[in-house]
């Protein structure tokens, strides 16, 4: 018995905004065509694992692409781009390079798969971000051909043992990862999308800023934590980047937010980026009153939470812009 190659799809929802029940909506119509869906919600995108659905629905993975991108833009009204491939990394590659209301297919050859990978930038492989890539550029390292073409002591003394190893195999094709299928945790996003591409390091970091806030005061309003932050940056050339923490505790403490948003955003090394939009995702969020606290025998910390009390009592008096951190207000004006 011949067993037919793997075909996985990563498709991109281009929401307007954010909306986790259209996007729950969304997730339902893939599961329409096969159950096999991985969502990743911080960047409202899914695996889809369409080995089988071919043979069900007697279609090219093509065609059946454009069956579920007709049936997302004429039933919700939104638009969405996919990458096809025999694997979830090279479908993720090929989603991020592929413009909204088209599909980027890579066939399941050898062949097929070096001729796309190895033009791409270095940056585009999972777990090569920009610091990482910028290092590589130095050793004249900047395509995944370049990284494949590298011999693995080299990557392993320049990434280090397991991200050099990880980097060596993934350049030449190799990710046997399957689709998982689960439900979408439970999370709430805010996004700042910025007027022009925005190059200047210090409104990254006020956007980050401003997220973290509104997310903190939504949270605190809903009696609600989260248990780990996920800060998604989309570039000029329509690239993603996405990097998740997990916080040391549950909270909804707007400071503890802020530190870990911009840790994940100085891990970015987006210096010389040009961003188009920012998100910051709150994960797998629980009642407050379930979760545990350390407790802390330091001032500051009470104090603190008693002026976030405070902003928070005038936000739902007055309006969310009525109070806040001074990095709010530049960001909004």
């Amino acid at each position: 018995m011949t067993h037919s190659p793997r075909t996985v799809m990563r498709i991109y929802f281009h929401l307007h905004q954010p909306d986790e029940e259209l996007y729950e909506q969304l997730l339902a119509l893939l599961e329409g065509i096969t159950p096999r869906v991985q969502p990743h919600s911080a960047d409202w995108s899914a695996d889809v694992d369409l080995t089988g659905a071919l043979r069900y629905w007697k279609r090219d993975a093509k065609g059946l692409a454009a069956v579920i991108r007709l049936r997302a833009l004429a039933l919700y009204g939104v638009q969405s781009s996919a990458g096809i491939g025999p694997s979830r990394m090279v479908a993720a590659i090929a989603a991020a390079v592929t413009p909204p209301g088209s599909t980027t297919v890579v066939g399941n050859s050898p062949y097929d798969i070096a001729a796309f990978l190895r033009p791409q930038r270095a940056a585009a492989l999972p777990g090569v971000g920009p610091a990482a890539a910028r290092s590589l550029s130095r050793y004249g390292i900047y395509s995944i051909g370049d990284l494949a073409d590298t011999p693995l002591t080299t990557l392993q003394r320049l990434l280090g043992t397991a991200a050099g190893r990880q980097a060596h195999t993934r350049s030449h094709g190799q990710d046997d990862r399957s689709v998982v299928p689960q439900a979408a945790a439970r999370s709430a996003s805010a996004e700042h999308r910025f007027d022009v591409d925005e190059l200047n390091p210090d409104q990254h970091h006020q956007a980050v800023l401003g997220l973290v806030d509104e997310l903190g005061a939504r949270m605190r309003s809903e009696n609600s934590d989260c248990c780990a932050i996920t800060l998604a940056v989309r570039y000029a050339d329509r690239t993603h980047t996405t990097r998740t923490r997990t916080l040391t505790e549950p909270t909804a403490h707007t400071p503890a937010l802020a530190d870990t948003g911009l840790a994940l955003l100085a891990s970015l090394g987006l210096q010389r980026a040009h961003v188009r939009a920012i998100s910051v995702r709150a994960e797998r969020l629980q009642p407050a009153e379930t979760a545990t606290h350390q407790l802390t025998l330091d001032p500051t910390d009470e104090q603190t939470r008693n002026l976030e009390a405070a902003v928070d009592r005038a936000r739902a008096r007055y309006g969310y812009r009525a109070a806040g951190p001074a990095s709010t207000y530049q960001r909004a004006n």
